[in-house]
Formats: structure tokens, C-alpha cells, sequence
């Protein structure tokens, strides 16, 4: 590790770093950044390929004063070392530590708290307005990658800032395509003249004069404007980006510091709505991630040496249940088809888009448009598998109201990452999706225990002829339940797995191992627990819950995510509706906030879902000490 990177604890510091030893920084914090993740895991490649960036915009603008906005957010790890955490970096991801991602709450320099793509623009063009209306003078820098780029709110946000004119900057951070040295030269030379502040000045002054020569002044500056726009669409690839208003500048090598910086210098003085289409390569400077940076994007640890990951023997997790099983139910049924949003990897379908690469169809970060894609195909008979993680289909809500269940069409949702993510944190946690799912007409809302009922919900879900959602966690597949008796899925139908007279425990998805275990402790202490694996958030088992409060008055749910509108909101509900009376009730789940990031069990725990934690609360909610106290 060298010592440029121990000097900077600001953009203060780097500003003081001359810039022919920016190269040797640049690198410094690539060894930093790789060594951290390589232990810590994270998104290694994507903000390999933005250390130039990173330290060319804040070698040129003014931050915090000026506001930068990563677009989701895992480009940022150079710019969370710039800013003051280089020391802190180490403690990436865990828990206390800081987020993998910008956080408002972890740094000034941090504009937003981000993890979902393409909203860069959008805020980028709002804090660019509410500037104006204070006659305040900084810049708004938005970061964007070229994948982010395609998503629908990207583009209302760049028609939107175009049209406004606005005095903001879009930097599209390109790393999938490559500059060939001829149009690269070509670029570089017409950028400098483009962006140079002495041809911006002589530029407007020319506008104004040409404007004044009466009769033939407004054609002559329509006939030069022209010829610009010829010269930059004949030699650059931005007729798009000035089609919408921006001025286009690029393509240019982003991982040439003395270039970005001279292209920022320049531009900083403009002040009107630019794109910087910056070309980097993702995974710079790491042999492994440059070789197979979708494989390094999300990256759990592994050895620097060999790149190989350090994935811990085990059993199967529920992404690789799904992936198995839904290659095998569409070798049976040709109606299936399988629909992601830029995820094959992360959510299991890239065994089967090799299998079936006429019946796959990666629609880019588009969740919206997955979902809407998925009931066209739905309404002409086929039966699309769409599998986005829980958090990422809350951007396709509407369109699952509107565009599937209002038609009642069968779309089967597989929401990966259900619950707790773990290290991701709050961007990414999938703690919301119950609440959002359980009140939409026509909607099944399932959750398997195990790998096992993963696999029967996925074949049940597939020949039901209405929407269905299966939400399942990150993680082993496994439970101690694997093995033991398995009922058929049947439609609204629970599964009674442990009988007992003091308390029935309803449990959904991944806390019914938790369940049976916290009944386990229980019962060692004299309290005999009925659990109840409920399968169904909807439609509900109401047939067991009435017979069961017949004779146990005490209820407790059980779920992996917020409590607010949850699973055991939907349990409650139906005692209101039914009258059931003297029956005793807790709700326990996630409590209504955004949860900080940590392993999984590090905040089943900190939340009191451990099957020890539920243990205690059961006894000291429901029972007197005398009763268990040994």
C-alpha cells in the first residue's frame, strides 16, 4: 500500500496531490479496494472501473458544495475513500461499519442514500431547480453507467432536464463499449475545441452578433448551429443526448486522469444541461474482474491471488433450488418462459437462458417493463417466470396491479432476497413485499420453508391459472425440516407441523424453522407449542386458524419482514372480521424502519427473531414466571 492514500482524508487533501501523481493514487486505491472486498465481498468491478473519475471530479468541482450522485451507488467505493473513509473502509459491509453504498446518514459528501438504478438524473435535475429558485451558484453531477441508462426513468429524466435547460451535468460512465483510436482522436481533439472556455465565450458572442444582422442574422446562426450539429453527429455518437437538449461531449477514455480533468475544467464554467459519455473498463486493474466482471459485480469474498471465491461448502441456497427447478419444469412444459431485469446471474436464470435462449428474455433494468412484458406473454398462453429481487420489483408495482392482476393473468413473480439481504443493507433489503403484495385482488402470496417446498410452490404456481408471488430468502435452501413430511400444495392450505396445548405459533417462509426450534426451547421449559407452517399469506388458511383458537387462546406470527401490514397484520385482520374474541395476539417481525446493513444473523438477532429471542419474548408475553422459571 503505498502513501498517497493515507494523506487524504478530504477532497481538500486531494486537490494538494499533484497531478502527475494522480496515476500512482489512482492505484493506491484500487490495491485498497481489492484487498477490502476480497475479505469483506461487494461490487468489486463496477467501482474499479470509476477510480478516474472518482478522482477527477473531485480534483475539479467543489464538493460537498457541489453534489455528486452515484447512480445506485457500487461505482462509489473510490469515492467513499476520497471523502474522508479510507481508514473506515475496512470495515465495508459489516455491521457498524459503513454501507456498501452512499448513506446521508454516513457522510456529508453522500447526497443521497442510494442503491436502485436510474434516478440519478431525476434528483440530479431537483437539487438543479431548487438551486436556481435560491440564486445559489454549484454544480449537479450526476454518475450514471450505460446499463442504468436504458431504464424508463432515466430517460423522463434526461427529456425532463433538456427541456428545463437546466445548468446540470450527466457523466455516462460507459464501460461496454470501446473507443477505436481513429474516432477516439478524432473525439479528444473536437471535445477540447467544444469544451473550451475561449470558444464557449467567442461562441456566445457570435450568437449575439449574428442574432443583430437584420434580415439575414437568424438564418446564418440557423445555418451555423446546423453545420456544428453536423460536424459533432458525423464524428460522435451524441445526436441522441442532443436530440433531448444536452450538449454532447465524449466519448472519451475514463481512465485518462489528465483528460477527465481537462474535459471538467473546461466544462465547469457552462451552464446548461451536459452529457460527459466517459468510456471505462469495468474491473480496471484486476486481472480477474476484468476478465469476468459480471462475476466480480456482486461478489461474496475470495482470494486475491487467484480470484477463486471462498465459497463455503454447504447445502443448496433457494437461488440455486429455483434456478434447478425451473430448468426442469420447462423441459415439461413449453409454455414456460423466463423473464429477468439484468439479473440472470444474481437470481438464478442463467442455467436456464443457456438452455432455453429462445424462452429467456433479459429485458435490461427495467422492472416496470418486465412486469408488463410478462402479461403480454401471460395473456397469449404462455406462463413467464419473472425472477427480480423483492426489493427491485417494488419499481414494477403499478404495472403488477394494473397490467397483470387486473387482467388475471398468470405471471409467476419469484422475489429473490426476500427478507433480510444482509450486507447490502437498506436499499436491499426485501422486508416490504408482504405489505405490498397481500391487498392486490387476484394475487397469491406464497413463501416456501425450505428448498424442498420452493420446489412444489414453483410447479403448483405454474398451473394456477392467476398472478402468484413466491418470496424467498438469500441464503441455504436447508432447514432442519428438510426431510420430514411433506403435504401436497394445495391453494389457501397450511401445513401443522408441531401440536401443542399452551400457544399456536403461525409462522410464514423462512422463520418456520425458527418457529419449530423456538418451540423446542419452549417446551423444555414446560410450554407445548402448536406451529403452523402457513404457506399462504394469501389467500389465508382461516379453516385452521378458527379451529385452532377454538381451543388455544394465545397466537403468535411469525415473519421475515415488516410487521406493518405483514403476515401477522393479515391474521389479525381476520380475528376482526370474524369476531374472534379473547384471543391473544403478537405480531413479531421487523419493526416499521429502514433496517442498517450486517450478516443476516447478525440482525435476526439485534431484531429479536432468533429462535432463543422468540423463546423469550413467548414466555414473557404470554406466560408467568412461575409457569417456566426452573
Amino acid at each position: 500500500m503505498g502513501n498517497l492514500i493515507n494523506k487524504i482524508n478530504s477532497p481538500d487533501d486531494l486537490k494538494e496531490v499533484p497531478i502527475k501523481d494522480l496515476p500512482l493514487l489512482a492505484g493506491e486505491i484500487r490495491e485498497k479496494i481489492i484487498d477490502v472486498v476480497s475479505k469483506r465481498g461487494g461490487h468489486l468491478a463496477s467501482s474499479l472501473g470509476a477510480v478516474e473519475l472518482a478522482i477527477s471530479l473531485h480534483y475539479c468541482f467543489n464538493m460537498p458544495k457541489d453534489k455528486i450522485i452515484w447512480d445506485v451507488g457500487h461505482q462509489a467505493y473510490p469515492h467513499k475513500i476520497l471523502t474522508g473513509r479510507a481508514k473506515a473502509f475496512d470495515t465495508l459491509r459489516q455491521l457498524g461499519g459503513i454501507s456498501g453504498f452512499p448513506s446521508r446518514t454516513e457522510s456529508k459528501y453522500d447526497t443521497f442514500t442510494c442503491g436502485h438504478s436510474s434516478t440519478s438524473i431525476s434528483t440530479a435535475l431537483g437539487l438543479a431547480c431548487a438551486r436556481d429558485l435560491k440564486n445559489e451558484t454549484w454544480k449537479a453531477i450526476a454518475v450514471i453507467g450505460d446499463a442504468s441508462l436504458a431504464n424508463g426513468m432515466a430517460l423522463e429524466g434526461l427529456n425532463h432536464a433538456g427541456h428545463m435547460k437546466k445548468d446540470i451535468i450527466v457523466i455516462l460512465n460507459d464501460n461496454e463499449l470501446s473507443i477505436s483510436r481513429s474516432v477516439g482522436a478524432l473525439s479528444r481533439h473536437l471535445n477540447r475545441i467544444l469544451a473550451n472556455p475561449v470558444y464557449n465565450k467567442v461562441r456566445r458572442q457570435m450568437q449575439i452578433l449574428v442574432k443583430r444582422i437584420p434580415i439575414f442574422g437568424f438564418k446564418t446562426f440557423r445555418a451555423a448551429r446546423k453545420l456544428e450539429e453536423s460536424l459533432k453527429n458525423l464524428l460522435i455518437p451524441g445526436m441522441f443526448f442532443e436530440g433531448l437538449g444536452f450538449r454532447y461531449f465524449g466519448p472519451i477514455n475514463g481512465h485518462d486522469i489528465n483528460e477527465l480533468i481537462t474535459m471538467f475544467r473546461n466544462i465547469a464554467s457552462l451552464r446548461e444541461p451536459i452529457v460527459v459519455h466517459v468510456v471505462t473498463k469495468k474491473g480496471k486493474g484486476y486481472k480477474f474482474s476484468e476478465e469476468k466482471p459480471s462475476l466480480f459485480h456482486g461478489t461474496p469474498p475470495f482470494d486475491a491471488k487467484s480470484g477463486k471465491a471462498l465459497a463455503k461448502e454447504g447445502p443448496k441456497s433457494f437461488t440455486e433450488i429455483f434456478s434447478d427447478r425451473i430448468v426442469e419444469l420447462a423441459r415439461k412444459d413449453k409454455r414456460i418462459v423466463a423473464i429477468t431485469a439484468a439479473m440472470p446471474d444474481g437470481t438464478g436464470l442463467a442455467k436456464f437462458s443457456r438452455e432455453f435462449p429462445n424462452r429467456f428474455f433479459d429485458v435490461g433494468i427495467a422492472e416496470e417493463h418486465a412486469v408488463a412484458f410478462s402479461a403480454g406473454l401471460a395473456h397469449q398462453g404462455l406462463r413467464p417466470i419473472v425472477a427480480i429481487y423483492s426489493t427491485f420489483l417494488q419499481r414494477g408495482y403499478d404495472q403488477i396491479i394494473h397490467d397483470v392482476s387486473l387482467q388475471n393473468l398468470p405471471v409467476v413473480f419469484c422475489l429473490d432476497r426476500a427478507g433480510l439481504a444482509g450486507e447490502d443493507g437498506p436499499t436491499h433489503h426485501g422486508v416490504f413485499d408482504i405489505a405490498y403484495l397481500r391487498h392486490i385482488p387476484n394475487l397469491v402470496v406464497m413463501a416456501p420453508r425450505d428448498g424442498l417446498e420452493l420446489g412444489a410452490m414453483l410447479e403448483f404456481a405454474v398451473n394456477l391459472d392467476s398472478p402468484v408471488a413466491i418470496r424467498y430468502p438469500k441464503g441455504s435452501a436447508q432447514s432442519h425440516l428438510s426431510g420430514s413430511s411433506f403435504e401436497k400444495i394445495e391453494l389457501g392450505k397450511s401445513q401443522t407441523l408441531r401440536k401443542g396445548r399452551d400457544i399456536a405459533i403461525f409462522a410464514i417462509g423462512s422463520m418456520v424453522s425458527v418457529a419449530v426450534k423456538a418451540a423446542d426451547l419452549l417446551s423444555a421449559d414446560g410450554i407445548e407449542a402448536t406451529v403452523v407452517n402457513a404457506r399462504f399469506v394469501k389467500p389465508l388458511d382461516k379453516e385452521i386458524i378458527e379451529n385452532l383458537t377454538k381451543e388455544i387462546k394465545k397466537v403468535v406470527t411469525l415473519e421475515e419482514g415488516v410487521a406493518t401490514g405483514g403476515f401477522g397484520s393479515v391474521v389479525l385482520e381476520f380475528f376482526e372480521r370474524e369476531n374472534i374474541e379473547n384471543v391473544k395476539i403478537e405480531r413479531l417481525g421487523l419493526p416499521d424502519q429502514f433496517i442498517a446493513h450486517g450478516k443476516r444473523e447478525e440482525l435476526l438477532k439485534e431484531y429479536h427473531l432468533t429462535a432463543d429471542e422468540i423463546c423469550e419474548t413467548i414466555k414473557n408475553e404470554f406466560f408467568e414466571k412461575k409457569t417456566w422459571q426452573k
